[in-house]
């Protein structure tokens, strides 16, 4: 009996210990398909005051007034005080981010370069690829070097080639601001500035080789000019399997979904975090619910805001072993309780019977005394 009290003492710290992060553990993997719940109680252990200030001033000093100002909004969305004097940095930030030239230079750098950091950059590169002009530039420059058999960049010539297609052709009547159309030129701002992740990158590629036809795209692509956009739209338009996009336009509408609600900067940190196509739409779902405070989660979370930080498998360790430790010690208590409770019915027999051979001795002295 001693024996199973120990183990009943050593299963039930051993419990104790282990209930925390199970019950930790058992709520992440019920919210493990909802990002915003997922986001939420993460967000519930590791966001203060301290970390709003301390983030906020770091996005300033970065000269990045939408992310300190996302921060703000989740500052006031869970209820943590901010000080009044760093509210009113980030909003003289934001309006000076807002002026006139900084929008200009902004969306001058979008269409010409294509690579836009905010809505007004975005505007610029989305009216370049719409005219075809920003994609046959970046489709002519990767194209060129693809028809003399140098280094080039697939993801930006595929992408480029399908932002052809399906801006010359019948994709074009759903309109150039739908977000497939918009995700699209997001992905090949994110390939040019650095801010897509490898594995992302890799996925897309692969999907980009069902999508080109490479021979069509080499032949296409030996002839093209900057001079002549409309013939070398017509003759990339040729290389692009449409038909066979659909992978990667699901991917294009989770990133449009993002700018939609949260804004450029914010599509491109997902693009940066996420590893597959699947992530990117929890990203999205993830801006849908949050909004403005989407790009503030995803700094301060990175991946672990869409996915769990630790794999589901050693999460559901914690939950067995906390079960088989609470197992084991009501298995103890049962055991020494009925051990106990067997002990205790022997002492009562045994004393039983020592009365009633004590009676039985008195009687026979009796009986022999008379």
């Amino acid at each position: 009996m001693r024996l199973l009290i120990i183990a009943a003492g050593v299963c039930g710290i051993a419990a104790l210990a282990l209930l925390p992060p199970a019950l930790e553990s058992g709520w992440l993997l019920l919210v493990q398909d909802d990002p915003a719940a997922l986001a939420d109680r993460k967000l519930a252990r590791s966001f203060n005051s301290e970390v709003a200030a301390r983030e906020i001033e770091a996005a300033l000093a970065a000269d990045d007034a939408e992310l300190a100002s996302s921060f703000v909004e989740l500052a006031r969305d869970r209820n943590i005080a901010v000080a009044p004097d760093l509210i009113a940095k980030v909003d003289a930030a934001v309006e000076k981010a807002s002026g006139a030239f900084r929008t200009a230079e902004n969306f001058t750098r979008g269409l010409i370069v294509g690579e836009p950091d905010d809505l007004v950059g975005l505007a610029g590169t989305a009216l370049g690829d719409l005219f075809v002009f920003g994609d046959v530039r970046d489709a002519v420059r990767e194209g060129s070097r693809y028809a003399q058999g140098k280094e080039v960049d697939p993801l930006i010539l595929g992408l480029s080639a399908v932002g052809i297609a399906i801006t010359a052709g019948t994709y074009a009547s759903l309109g150039a601001g739908t977000p497939a159309r918009v995700g699209l030129s997001l992905v090949k701002a994110a390939r040019k500035t650095g801010r897509i992740s490898a594995r992302m990158a890799r996925s897309v590629t692969r999907t980009l080789r069902s999508v080109i036809d490479g021979p069509a795209l080499r032949k296409a692509m030996s002839g093209a000019s900057l001079a002549s956009p409309a013939m070398t739209a017509r003759a990339v338009r040729e290389a692009v399997k449409i038909e066979k996009a659909d992978d990667l336009f699901r991917l294009t509408r989770s990133v449009g979904d993002v700018q939609a609600k949260a804004g450029t900067r914010a599509a491109l940190d997902g693009l940066k975090i996420s590893d597959s196509p699947r992530q990117m739409a929890r990203v999205a779902k993830l801006a849908e619910k949050q909004g403005g405070k989407t790009r503030a989660i995803l700094k301060l979370l990175g991946r672990g805001a869409i996915a769990l930080s630790v794999a589901a498998f050693d999460l559901s360790l914690w939950v067995l072993w906390a079960a088989l430790t609470i197992f084991g010690f009501v298995s103890a208590t049962k055991g020494a309780v009925e051990r106990a409770t067997w002990r205790g019915l022997q002492r009562r027999k045994v004393r039983r019977a020592r009365r009633e051979l004590e009676q039985q001795r008195r009687l026979a002295i009796a009986g022999a005394q008379g």
